[in-house]
Parts: structure tokens; C-alpha cells; sequence
């Protein structure tokens, strides 16, 4: 009953170790396709052609690339296009405006009591002195937060999407000035960091060594403060290895194909 089948694809892209042994059993079973594995196997017997692993992982070795943010959908030429050509309801907002990046409870991370009273007195203190913000919570995010992000909505010039319908995400970050994100995901801070736009990291209870490792090397090319106790100031570069990686898969494909 196995899904692994002729016609065999020329790549094969797998993610986390769960996808492990299909990988392994789709290069035993089709030698001739290009592997590429995500994140770090954690086994010597990943079948992997290629891996991409993030920095922070500190894996090295001849097939691997190692990269400081994951590969994401945040496409640089449609948040062009929004800038010029922005929805019209979050035109309308004043400047400064703030993207507010909103995670939840995570195997490291858990957002307390004391936690969201201190985001949420940080985002007051931005709204009252002006700012707008946009706010996009997630599947992880405690109800607690989900209802004080609601009520914060009612504020002027807050507007908090309700997960209905077309996430907003893109617009959000296309037309902020700064992003305030979460510490619990290294996969929002990427999205984040593709804006070129000050990052404002909000530290919810908890942590893990790796994140930090991230932070600090998302810190060394972003724009990275601390919310709402040191806020950063300043653009930088666009940080998004999204084609770099598609450039080394497809090279690495033409050399398969074209070794000499």
C-alpha cells in the first residue's frame, strides 16, 4: 500500500523526521532522483542527497547547506506590489504601523498570565502613542491571548484578523514599519526578517538554547530589539533564503543530469 510509486519525481523534497524513512525508501527504490531533506535528520541514514539545515542546527558535512532562516512563502515581489497597490482598509492606517506577529504555547515556550499582561501593555503603550497595529495570531495562540488580542481590536486603528477568510500576512508585512513577532517560532522571525523592517522579539516564558543561537545570528544581518524593553531601530537588507536554496537544488539537479 505504500504511495511510493513509478513514475518516480526527479526531486524529492521531505521535511522533518517523520519523512525520513520515506525519503530513504524513495532513493533505494528511484537512485536517479534528487533528495533533499529540511532541517536536520538526526540519523546518518537519511537518504538524503542534499540537506538544508539552519545554522543554529550546527550540522556540517559535504551535502549540507546551511542556511540562518527556513525557506518561506513570503515572495519579495508580491510584497512589492502590495506596497504600491495596498488594500485599501490598511492604507488608511496612520503611520508608524506595526505588524504584530502573534505565536502561542510551543514545546519551549508557554505564554503565562504575566506574559500576556506584558504584551499586551507594551501593544497598549504603541497604539496610545499612535501607532497602528495589525495583528495575526495563530492556530497555537491560548485563548487567553486570542480574547485580549480581540479586545484590543476594538481600539482605534487596530485591526486583528479573525482567521477567516484570506490571511492578511503578506499585506501586514508589506506596508509595516516595524514587526513585533514572538520568540516561539524561528519560521515567523524568518517572515519576519524578509521585510527588512525592525524586528521587535517578544520573549513569552521559557526558551531553548537553539533559538537563541537564531536570534543571535538573525541579530548579526537584522535589525533585532527586544519588546516591549528595547525596541531596535533602523532597515536593513531583505533576509529571505528562499532562492538561494531553489538556486543549489537546481544546480545540483543540472550537475545529476550534466556531470561534467
Amino acid at each position: 500500500g505504500s504511495p511510493l510509486a513509478p513514475p518516480f519525481p526527479d526531486i524529492c523534497l521531505a521535511t522533518g523526521r517523520r519523512a525520513i524513512a520515506y525519503l530513504r525508501a524513495l532513493k533505494k527504490a528511484s537512485p536517479e532522483t534528487l533528495t533533499v531533506c529540511f532541517k536536520d535528520p538526526r540519523t546518518q541514514r537519511h537518504g538524503a542527497d542534499l540537506i538544508v539545515a539552519q545554522q543554529h542546527d550546527r550540522l556540517f558535512g559535504k551535502r549540507v547547506m546551511n542556511v540562518i532562516t527556513a525557506p518561506n512563502r513570503i515572495d519579495l515581489e508580491r510584497i512589492a506590489a502590495l506596497r504600491d497597490l495596498p488594500p485599501a482598509e490598511l492604507a488608511a492606517l496612520p503611520h508608524p504601523r506595526l505588524a504584530v506577529l502573534i505565536g502561542g504555547d510551543s514545546r519551549h515556550h508557554r505564554f503565562t498570565a504575566d506574559d500576556i499582561t506584558r504584551l499586551m501593555e507594551g501593544l497598549k503603550a504603541r497604539q496610545a502613542a499612535g501607532a497602528a497595529l495589525m495583528i495575526t495570531a495563530s492556530r497555537r495562540t491560548p485563548a487567553a491571548l486570542k480574547s485580549a488580542l480581540e479586545a484590543l481590536g476594538r481600539l482605534p486603528h487596530v485591526t486583528v484578523w479573525n482567521g477567516t477568510g484570506d490571511n492578511p500576512l503578506l499585506a501586514y508585512l508589506a506596508l509595516a514599519d516595524e514587526v513585533i513577532v514572538t520568540a516561539d517560532s524561528t519560521n515567523m522571525l524568518g517572515e519576519a526578517a524578509s521585510t527588512g523592517k525592525p524586528l521587535q522579539v517578544f520573549h513569552p516564558s521559557g526558551g531553548h538554547r537553539k533559538i537563541d543561537r537564531f536570534i543571535a545570528a538573525l541579530s548579526e544581518i537584522a535589525t533585532v530589539g527586544r519588546f516591549p524593553d528595547a525596541e531596535a531601530k533602523g532597515d536593513y537588507p531583505p533576509v529571505n533564503t528562499t532562492r538561494e536554496i531553489a538556486t543549489a537544488i537546481r544546480r545540483a539537479l543540472e550537475d545529476r543530469r550534466n556531470p561534467a
